[in-house]
């Protein structure tokens, strides 16, 4: 999210780093699971996310697009995004005990909620969302402790890398720049690279990536 609103109309004022404490320890969720649901197609899937699933949870990139997962435009450029269940709305991996099947591994956007993040100056902070958990009298907790992400500095140099990434070819797309078959294409080749080329558990996420980045660039 790039800052075009207002911070103190859903949040607590304040921009975070991820060395910072904020209240959004919520003790376990106490079974709670609304965050899990009616969340439409607001989880967009980034390729570390892609390669935790397929790696970590030992989902092949075409099962996830078979059950869990689909492709959605989103600001122009065609995504991946979790799907949510038929009948209950809820995210396709909360089980009947409302719980995350897929705790160890989540995505990205999950493992930081209630924050967000602001995008400015080719780099992001985070914000707490006061009015998205439900959860009552919430702890501190450091964030970087709270996202549970080996090595937090390099993941959120990737996420920035990505955002200012992925933004420049939505712009184009937005704004008529890219259109018809070449838009098309552009967007097949990222899909193709950053999402379907399944990842190798040999080498590092962000050395793949960032191959993946030079060979989408060349």
């Amino acid at each position: 999210m790039e800052r075009d609103w207002d911070l103190s109309e859903v949040t607590d004022g304040k921009l975070y780093s991820s060395s910072d404490l904020a209240k959004i320890g919520c003790n376990d969720c106490k079974g709670c699971s609304a965050c899990c649901r009616n969340m439409e197609q607001s989880i967009i899937l980034d390729p570390y996310d892609v390669y935790r699933l397929t790696i970590e949870g030992m989902i092949s990139i075409n099962e996830l697009l078979a059950t869990s997962v689909e492709l959605c435009v989103v600001e122009g450029f065609i995504l991946p995004v979790l799907k949510m269940q038929k009948n209950s709305n809820a995210c396709y991996y909360l089980n009947q005990e409302g719980r995350c099947s897929i705790h160890k591994y989540r995505p990205g956007i999950c493992r930081m909620f209630p924050l967000g993040r602001i995008y400015e100056n080719g780099t992001f902070q985070y914000f707490l969302q006061i009015h998205e958990c439900k959860a009552e009298n919430k702890t501190k907790v450091k964030i970087k402790q709270w996202l549970d992400t080996p090595d937090c500095k390099h993941y959120e140099a990737f996420i920035s890398d990505w955002h200012y990434f992925v933004k420049e070819y939505q712009n184009q797309a937005m704004n008529g720049k890219l259109q018809g078959e070449v838009l098309k294409e552009r967007n097949m080749q990222l899909l193709s690279i950053f999402y379907l080329t399944p990842y190798t558990e040999q080498e590092d996420f962000y050395s793949q990536y960032e191959e993946r980045k030079q060979l989408f660039l060349s």
